[in-house]
């Protein structure tokens, strides 16, 4: 998986109105935040992304961050997923988890943890871009303005999150405290 350090290469990915947003838009003023969920079906990234949206979005000013969310969903699954949480910040869609495969955090479910989900209603196929069953696992990054990874946290326990106190800690040590 990408590491500190790592040099993220530039990309662009559709919103959640379909429009393109390019890295270098989101690291135009600061670092970007980038939160990696596998879908707004999953009710731990909805919590997590809550708890970005009330605890961490507040604060980014101080470092002039820009917070997004990474999702496979196509972008019309990931307006939903904003509507719903009433987030206030961009939420893109890694068409065939494109992006999340470059940096190594995709993953391919088991065919009968597939199984159990088209039990339950959920066609991973259907709600995310070009029919993939690929996944990210729940990941962090931070990088700066000349796509210098600044920090990471991976989680391969989908129930698991990166704190809000990690991410602040992680922009603290980039800046040397905020003024």
């Amino acid at each position: 998986a990408v590491k500190v350090g790592d040099r993220l290469a530039p990309f662009t990915l559709r919103n959640a109105a379909g429009k393109p947003v390019s890295s270098e838009d989101l690291v135009s003023t600061g670092p970007a935040v980038l939160v990696f969920y596998r879908g707004g079906w999953c009710p731990y990234c909805n919590l997590a992304l809550r708890t970005y949206q009330q605890e961490l979005l507040p604060q980014l000013n101080a470092w002039r961050a820009t917070l997004v969310a990474i999702s496979p969903q196509t972008p019309d699954q990931s307006l939903s997923t904003a509507e719903k949480a009433a987030l206030e910040f961009e939420v893109l869609s890694d068409s065939g988890s494109r992006l999340a495969r470059r940096i190594g955090i995709a993953f391919e479910q088991a065919d009968e943890v597939i199984a159990a989900q088209h039990k339950l209603g959920l066609d991973l196929a259907e709600v995310n871009e070009e029919g993939s069953t690929q996944l990210p696992m729940p990941t962090v990054l931070i990088v700066d303005s000349d796509h210098n990874v600044r920090f990471v946290d991976v989680h391969p326990d989908y129930t698991a999150r990166t704190e809000v106190a990690d991410i602040v800690a992680a922009l603290n040590a980039m800046s040397n405290q905020p003024d």
